[in-house]
């Protein structure tokens, strides 16, 4: 059940106008009071909608993002599709980060109500989905960038072919003349990680696989291993383009020539995979337009415009042929 301002009020021992009040930062309210009442609001998880902050400031016009960290070599153009999006609506964006995990998160559920944006965007919500699932059951619009296969019913979402990239991926190794691949993918949990693994198995089956993290680390260390315990591979399929990096790193170091000898396939084609030596083949995710996507369909719902609908919008993934696996 959706708690409302009078749960709040009633908890507080203060009025609706006061809890009004300090959730819209209008008029005076001694400190005192102030501080129980978000003490209450923050306990209580109270999401003001947006329509009843409309009523208090007009309107809000702000965008909430959550996002795991900005360190992420993608998200700088899913933050640009945003922002291009939510500028040209008229509305400002505030960027929250999970940066020290739970206490980030801890300070984010406190801003909800304070901030009283209309309505969150989040990308890859699995450490924090609990969360969003309580505060979009409380009446806060949601939309989730990239759900990594964690979307539970009831939250529009915006995704990539995951499986289809990975089969190509493996199409062009195999068009290439490989026929024995190191698929180098990322967390096992990850709902991408698995959708890029059975695609490229389908395609070409192999059992070698390494599990790695999404780093350059993680993708040297998996080649390295493998070449020093002798085990033959002629190409590399890395379930994104950092640790596709740190593979081409450590066959270079090893002496083995790419793509002559092994050919290097990466996924997401950050600006890095075209300054690589040699530079990158990767499966392209349309990461602006998944920014531009899901900003549009947080606003359409804000502006009763929106389908409806809680299907994933799906954007299609493409093979980017560079000279690393021509």
């Amino acid at each position: 059940m959706r708690v409302t301002i009078a749960d709040v009020a009633r908890e507080a021992g203060v009025s609706k106008t006061t809890v009004s009040r300090v959730i819209n930062t209008k008029g005076e309210v001694d400190r005192g009071t102030a501080a129980r009442v978000r003490a209450v609001i923050t306990r209580l998880g109270y999401v003001p909608s947006s329509g009843a902050v409309g009523l208090a400031r007009g309107s809000s016009h702000t965008i909430g993002m959550l996002v795991p960290a900005l360190s992420w070599p993608w998200m700088g153009e899913v933050l640009q599709g945003v922002v291009d999006t939510v500028e040209a609506a008229g509305y400002g964006l505030l960027l929250f980060t999970c940066n020290r995990g739970p206490e980030s998160v801890e300070h984010f559920v406190t801003q909800v109500s304070a901030r009283a944006f209309d309505g969150l965007l989040v990308v890859e919500p699995e450490n924090t989905l609990d969360t969003i699932i309580g505060l979009h059951r409380k009446g806060l619009p949601v939309v989730l960038i990239d759900d990594r296969g964690s979307r539970p019913e009831g939250f529009p979402s915006v995704v990539t072919t995951n499986h289809e990239g990975g089969a190509a991926a493996a199409r062009h190794l195999l068009a290439g003349g490989r026929s024995r691949p190191l698929v180098i993918t990322g967390p096992a949990h990850f709902g991408c990680v698995r959708d890029r693994l059975k695609g490229f198995r389908e395609v070409l089956p192999t059992d070698l696989v390494m599990v790695g993290d999404f780093t350059e680390l993680s993708g040297r260390l998996a080649v390295e291993k493998l070449l020093n315990n002798r085990v033959r591979f002629d190409s590399v399929f890395a379930h994104n383009d950092l640790s596709a990096a740190g593979a081409l790193r450590a066959l270079r170091a090893a002496g083995r020539k790419v793509p002559d000898d092994v050919a290097v396939v990466g996924f997401d084609n950050v600006p890095l995979a075209r300054h690589t030596e040699p530079p990158l083949t990767t499966v392209r995710q349309p990461t602006q337009q998944m920014g531009e996507t899901a900003a549009r369909l947080l606003l359409g719902h804000l502006a009763g415009t929106s389908s409806g609908s809680d299907e994933p919008v799906v954007l299609p993934t493409e093979i980017i042929v560079r000279e690393s696996a021509p």
